[in-house]
């Protein structure tokens, strides 16, 4: 049983990789929403990483494992779907001197998405989606981006916790 629970963490790991790969393709490359869900759900985008290795400064691409399909599928559309109220609710969340519109578009989709999952999703605990998103911030960004992704994701959880603002 372990095993087939560690699979299905896994799985939804890479689909929250995909998702915001994915997110970040629509938008910046001006792509329909379906051609990109399908093009990862076939195995045409998004089967391997970079990975550098910091002693030696070489990368090398890596197969990922398999995703839940499923999940990504519904994490792309419903964010691309409720993009706008998204961005309105991480804006409404922003220090001041922050602006949304401005920050990386890897940033961007990372938020989108983490956004989505802390609002929609019922059956994890939120701790582990944001620290999944966290994770991923700290596989695309240095320290601070990662520190910025935290501190939000926590003020968004606290305060859908309360039922406040989303």
């Amino acid at each position: 049983m372990a095993g087939f629970v560690s699979e299905k963490i896994k799985m939804k790991s890479e689909a929250r990789l995909a998702a915001v790969q994915a997110t970040y393709m629509i938008e910046y490359g001006q792509l329909p929403v379906d051609e990109v869900i399908k093009n990862f759900v076939n195995g045409e985008v998004g089967r391997y990483v970079i990975d550098e290795d910091e002693l030696t400064q070489r990368e090398e691409l890596v197969e990922v494992n398999e995703m839940d399909k499923p999940y990504f599928t519904e994490i792309v559309r419903n964010v691309q779907k409720n993009k706008e109220a998204l961005e309105k609710a991480i804006m409404s969340y922003l220090a001041e001197g922050y602006s949304f519109e401005r920050m990386d578009g890897t940033l961007r989709a990372l938020l989108l998405c983490a956004m989505y999952e802390i609002i929609n999703t019922h059956d994890v605990d939120t701790k582990v989606i944001i620290k999944e998103y966290v994770d991923l911030a700290y596989a695309f960004f240095a320290k601070k981006e990662p520190k910025m992704v935290n501190a939000l994701l926590d003020k968004i959880a606290k305060d859908q916790n309360q039922g406040d603002r989303i």
